[in-house]
């Protein structure tokens, strides 16, 4: 039984989808102004992987997440650089790409950009206004928050207590000073579309409203997002959405936790993000996604160069498995059944169990550590092989649940290698050539000298693997 924690209700939730079989999940996107950082990817591979998943329980699942391609933070941008806000935006649309494409992860059935919905969403306003659920004030359209009885319902807040505590600017525009924003009237040189109260654009809230009920309908299962997002933005999009309808917006609110560097969210804002081109100039795209799927996906994530040269290591690891059993399986195929293959099938109902229980993404990745774990040790033994063909066909399944072990294992060490040597700067013909010095050392049994090399290598990050087929190496992340 699937269940999911419901932000809305604050508690564990079994999963119901409103149509059996079918799922419709929408998830806010980026606002295009800038390169995306890792919190960006968390939320998109985070997502990612739940619609992977739905999908390997065999639902129907469309997806839709949106770009912001008409904001402040755009038109500033815009601004500062001398040139038009749709070309911003349009550059970091296609910087989005490059940078979230090599993660892995797949296109929503629908990517809708707030500018191509204008007419949705001035009909979505003027419905608000027909029903006194927003007004009017000198072109500007506000939603009236004390006309919503429900405001505060998600994100837990009581609007008195919001009033009676918060320091909010007067704005002789707005009724109430938490009401907020449907259509903005534009100033000189701000992209503006016609509307029945002059020339304007959207509020952010209203298009995620509008999009999300065009395609998927309302009420729709999953609504998601960064944790950010719970207030206002969430808490906004509700509110318009069922005072226009007068029924519920969303059956499921699902959050991902933020990614923290010295315990601090990672945010543009304060001036602590990492780009995800500069981590993949440095990590192969899997470790990052690995890394960001390490974490329950509500929890806080903290960023550290420990961390990612473990989910470096681990990753390496996995593929490494995959590679020994091919290499035993070309010389002996082992009785189809045996101990691996029942505690690869164990490891099937433990990873679905895990993923069943709120997506737990890093207790299922354990399950498959440890499946790893058990073929090595059988390797290395020589015994127990039996069901040894199981494991591979589990671990490649499961990971490609989440998204990981798409790659061929020679492919992935290749690519690595590369990485790391570009990131530590080192020499790969310089290595072999110690390498091979180092064997021939061992072979005149000058161990001294042998000793000697083998620590110069490990002081630069080189890992020595002897074996009766020779020496081969590779470098620690």
């Amino acid at each position: 039984m699937l269940t999911l924690y419901n932000t809305a209700t604050r508690k564990k939730e079994e999963f119901k989808p409103i149509v059996p079989g079918r799922v419709g999940m929408y998830v806010c996107g980026v606002t295009v102004y800038d390169r995306c950082h890792i919190g960006h990817a968390r939320s998109a591979v985070v997502f990612d992987a739940i619609v992977r998943y739905l999908e390997y329980l065999g639902y129907k699942v469309t997806y839709v997440r949106n770009f912001t391609d008409v904001d402040d933070k755009i038109i500033a941008r815009a601004n500062q650089e001398g040139i038009d806000s749709a070309e911003v935006a349009q550059r970091n649309i296609e910087a989005f790409y490059e940078d979230m494409n090599p993660l892995g992860l797949r296109r929503p059935d629908v990517e809708p950009r707030a500018t191509e919905h204008i007419a949705e969403i001035i009909k979505a306003v003027s419905g608000l206004v027909d029903k006194a659920a927003a007004y009017e004030s000198q072109g500007d359209v506000y939603f009236a928050v004390d006309n919503y009885a429900a405001y505060g319902d998600l994100s837990g807040r009581n609007l008195d207590d919001m009033r009676a505590g918060a320091r909010v600017a007067v704005d002789e525009r707005k009724r109430n000073p938490y009401d907020f924003a449907l259509w903005k009237t534009s100033k000189p040189g701000e992209p503006s579309w016609e509307s029945p109260w002059g020339r304007g654009r959207p509020g952010w809230h209203i298009e995620c409203s509008a999009m999300s009920s065009k395609y998927l309908g309302l009420p729709f299962d999953i609504h998601g997002g960064g944790e950010d997002l719970i207030f206002p933005h969430h808490e906004n999009e509700k509110a318009q959405a069922e005072a226009l309808t007068g029924g519920r917006f969303v059956n499921y609110w699902m959050h991902n936790g933020f990614v923290r560097i010295d315990q601090e969210k990672m945010s543009k804002s304060l001036g602590n993000f990492l780009t995800i081109q500069d981590i993949l100039k440095k990590y192969h795209p899997e470790v990052l996604r690995l890394f960001l799927l390490s974490a329950h996906y509500r929890s806080p994530l903290d960023y550290s160069q420990e961390a990612m040269a473990e989910a470096d290591e681990g990753l390496s690891r996995l593929y490494e498995t995959l590679a020994r059993i091919q290499t035993q399986l070309a010389v002996e195929r082992p009785a189809e059944g045996g101990p691996l293959a029942d505690l690869a099938a164990k490891t099937r109902e433990l990873f679905l169990a895990a993923m069943d229980n709120d997506f737990n993404s890093a207790q299922a990745m354990g399950h498959l550590f440890s499946l790893a774990r058990a073929a090595n040790r059988a390797l290395e033994t020589g015994k127990k092989l039996g069901g040894l063909q199981t494991v591979p066909e589990t671990l490649t399944e499961l990971a490609g649940v989440l998204g990981l072990l798409s790659h061929a294992p020679e492919d992935f060490a290749s690519e690595r290698e590369a990485l790391l040597v570009n990131r530590d700067g080192l020499d790969p013909k310089a290595i072999q050539r110690l390498v091979e010095e180092r064997t021939r050392a061992r072979q005149d049994k000058d161990f001294a000298k042998a000793d000697q090399i083998r620590d110069r290598l490990v002081d630069l990050g080189v890992v020595i693997l002897d074996s009766p087929e020779g020496t081969t190496w590779k470098l620690k992340g």
